[in-house]
């Protein structure tokens, strides 16, 4: 389940953005009241409603069909789920930013989501073993506490109390991301 929240979402809305920027259309922005926090927000909220539903789909799938418990707080997940993929939502607008073309923003997300959830963020060795700067890494990668999250709701009973020490790194990342994304979004294009 995590690696398809971040990865999917964060392609999607950083395809979005760049394809405006392809098309032309990005002149829209340049020319209505909109802010760019606006105009990127409106970016993310489909995606985020995509994503959420996703994640529906796959936690019944998980549990009704592969037979997975759902020991834990379902809200506690879904809270978690939905931090998460606001983070690589806003994670996709960031990339969007830097990126000039769909194929460059399509890689350069891949990349910049699928190399760190894979290798350092606790899904085949745990944080804790990690050292120098893939240990940086992973104690700063979203990735590595909504699989906390899903670990603790799923195997372990855990609920909101329990894991909120995953949730406010969660919480911090997604106003930042948001934040960079819009300061390096510009308003005029050189």
């Amino acid at each position: 389940i995590p690696l398809l929240l971040m990865l999917i979402p964060a392609m999607l809305s950083a395809l979005s953005v760049v394809r405006e920027k392809e098309l032309g259309s990005i002149v829209n922005l340049y020319v209505t009241p909109v802010t760019k926090l606006e105009f990127l927000l409106g970016k993310q909220l489909p995606y985020l409603a995509l994503a959420m539903l996703s994640f529906l789909m796959l936690t019944l799938q998980a549990v009704c069909i592969f037979g997975v418990p759902l020991k834990g707080s379902f809200a506690a997940l879904t809270a978690g789920a939905l931090l998460y993929v606001i983070v690589a939502t806003a994670f996709g607008l960031v990339v969007s930013t830097f990126m000039r073309s769909q194929i460059a923003a399509l890689f350069g997300t891949a990349i910049l989501t699928l190399l760190p959830a894979i290798q350092f963020s606790g899904l085949v060795h745990p944080v804790s073993s990690l050292e120098g700067v893939g240990a940086v890494i992973g104690r700063f990668y979203p990735t590595t506490y909504f699989l906390i999250i899903a670990r603790g709701t799923f195997s372990k009973g855990l609920g909101f109390a329990d894991l909120q020490a995953s949730f406010v790194p969660l919480a911090l990342a997604a106003p930042l991301l948001l934040a960079l994304a819009t300061a390096l979004l510009r308003k005029q294009d050189r």
